[in-house]
């Protein structure tokens, strides 16, 4: 199956789940790279996120045959709670370089948006308003109720995959752009958003297929 209709069954498999893909781009030479050892992060002051997140893509990683450490491991609660310098993170990148590892996938939530929806379930009215009286009562609260409506939150997260070149500064080889939809359960946008990005991942040729 080509890449592009791949991608589009993904979207709309996600589309009423807890996360989205919204984007990705691909470094032309990503097929220069074969990731076998990697290094995990992710970035958020929630800690029981980021520990079942790191461990839940650690295991999918494993699972394809490559090997995966998280950040969790490797440092204690003082480095991670703290702020980094360049000079810091070059020596890192040192390090890890010296350790054997070839890339570092970086996931972090960029921003959150306030979403607005209606409260009441519409769903048996035609999306497509053939019927002008289903197209008036669908709308007509955002006159005469307001409180019709509900907020929700949208937080904007990104993975990106670095290479760990020794001749090359963090070279970026692949990066996605994935909504997380109103997360209320942490073990349930967990699963889907590491589901997702590994789908997406496996689909463009960056990490191998369980066999």
């Amino acid at each position: 199956m080509k890449k592009g209709l791949l991608i589009l069954l993904l979207t709309a498999l996600y589309a009423c789940d807890s996360t989205q893909l919204r984007d990705r781009w691909i470094s032309p030479d990503a097929s220069d790279y074969t990731l076998q050892k990697v290094f995990i992060v992710g970035l958020t002051n929630n800690e029981v996120a980021k520990a079942k997140f790191e461990k839940k893509l650690q295991k999918q990683l494993i699972e394809r045959g490559v090997e995966a450490s998280i950040s969790l491991d490797k440092f204690d609660a003082d480095f991670l709670e703290s702020k980094k310098t360049d000079d810091e993170l070059n020596a890192l990148e040192h390090q890890l370089i010296q350790e054997g590892f070839d890339a570092v996938i970086f996931t972090k939530v960029a921003g959150i948006k306030n979403k607005i929806q209606y409260k009441k379930d519409y769903s048996n009215f035609d999306k497509n308003h053939k019927k002008f009286n289903e197209d008036f009562l669908m709308y007509q609260d955002q006159v005469f109720n307001p409180d019709a409506y509900q907020e929700y939150q949208v937080y904007n997260a990104e993975t990106s995959v670095y290479c760990l070149c020794p001749t090359k500064d963090r070279t970026l080889i692949w990066k996605g752009y994935i909504d997380i939809v109103d997360p209320e359960n942490i073990d349930q946008t967990v699963n889907d958003y590491s589901k997702l990005l590994i789908l997406v991942l496996e689909n463009d040729g960056i990490i191998p297929e369980i066999k």
